[in-house]
């Protein structure tokens, strides 16, 4: 009998024991549990998260796991500063520890970044690039080549026509008193005033042409022939060359230079295009239409451009081997230019750049990034919203 109520009371003298140890055992698992918890968000509202899978509450997306965060580009290994905490649906609420909203929503932990004027370096996981369409691609030198288009006509006209046939009789005129020596032509000699009326009229004929915009090149071109320039005033019923005249705005005149080509395209002749090289370049320019006149001379071996002919011009305007990026990595906000450069893992920096000239598909840039860097050339204003988001939150 005693031996049996030794036993009972060993028995239930050890259920505490084990009670003890079990509990203990129990609290270390959960405790190891809750630091290993994973987070879920909703990769279009990323401010709402979640302990376990499932939907989004306001667009039905399904939650996926958050990844580890990163610590920013260039510190590696590093803790990265918290700040403090933020009300995921109102980010002007904030708290210095964690804690749950009324909807029992976790805050959002806010940690210090690097960040640019009005924006912030932000991180952005794998899921969320992919998502959104994130797409890079690397700063380089290259060629880069332009198009001016301006619209033109086919020239008619007769007051350069009647002004270069005037400068044409001027300088053979001149020339004539210049050979005839001091003895004159038929033993005449001249006098100090008409070789001063020849010099004056020769000097007045030729700032009227350069005033109309013929270059000195040009000018000398018809000083060597009596043959006035006819496919100025006339149809080119026999093909060869006609003058193109294009009115080019005052923003990308100075991009012209002679010797350059200039195709030529017109809606009344579908499927002709016509090609030729600028001749020179207007020294005024149009004070109501703030544009420059730019002459070409074109090919036309059928003759059938006709004078009075509205055309298309396009110039090739090739701009050099310049630092460039594609247009679509630049966001011009009005007030400056900025690019959003890949930092590594996630993390992408904005960056004000200061462009050049914009190019067929590319911007030079002048001064922000080098040669070698990463900058984003899709999504660029979902990566700007949430990097100004980010930079308001701070």
């Amino acid at each position: 009998m005693n031996r049996k109520i030794l036993i009972f009371v060993f028995i239930f003298g050890l259920i505490p024991i084990f009670g003890l140890f079990s509990c203990g055992s129990k609290h270390d698992h959960n405790g190891m549990q809750e630091s290993n918890a994973q987070k879920y968000y909703c990769p279009m509202h990323t401010s709402y998260t979640s302990d376990k899978p499932g939907s989004c509450p306001i667009c039905g997306m399904d939650l996926v796991l958050m990844p580890k965060q990163e610590p920013p580009a260039g510190e590696a290994g590093n803790e990265r500063k918290l700040l403090y905490y933020r009300n995921s649906m109102d980010p002007k609420v904030t708290s210095k520890v964690p804690m749950k909203d009324s909807m029992g929503m976790d805050y959002v932990p806010v940690y210090e970044e690097s960040k640019g004027p009005g924006n912030a370096g932000i991180y952005i996981s794998p899921e969320r690039q992919q998502l959104i369409g994130v797409k890079l691609s690397k700063v380089s030198r290259r060629n880069l080549e332009t198009y001016v288009r301006a619209s033109g006509k086919v020239a008619h006209d007769t007051e350069l026509y009647s002004a270069i046939v005037e400068y044409q009789q001027a300088f053979s005129a001149n020339q004539k008193l210049n050979s005839a020596g001091p003895a004159g032509p038929a033993g005449i000699q001249p006098s100090v005033e008409s070789a001063k009326q020849a010099d004056s009229l020769l000097k007045s004929s030729m700032e009227r042409l350069m005033h109309l915009g013929l270059s000195h090149a040009q000018i000398e071109k018809y000083s060597k022939t009596s043959e006035p320039p006819s496919n100025l005033i006339m149809a080119n019923q026999n093909g060869g060359t006609v003058w193109i005249y294009a009115q080019v705005y005052e923003n990308e005149a100075n991009l012209i230079k002679e010797g350059q080509v200039m195709d030529v395209a017109t809606g009344a002749l579908p499927g002709h295009k016509f090609s030729g090289n600028v001749s020179s370049v207007g020294s005024y320019m149009n004070s109501e239409t703030r544009s420059l006149l730019v002459r070409a001379e074109v090919d036309d071996p059928e003759g059938l451009l006709k004078p009075d002919m509205f055309v298309d011009t396009v110039i090739r305007v090739n701009i050099g081997n310049k630092v460039a990026v594609p247009e679509e990595a630049v966001l011009d906000t009005g007030t400056r230019q900025l690019v959003f450069v890949n930092k590594g893992k996630g993390h992408y920096e904005p960056r004000q750049v200061r462009a050049g000239r914009h190019a067929e598909g590319y911007y030079e840039i002048i001064s922000g990034v080098s040669p070698g860097e990463e900058v984003v050339t899709s999504a660029n204003f979902l990566v700007d919203s949430e990097s100004k988001l980010k930079s308001t939150i701070k």
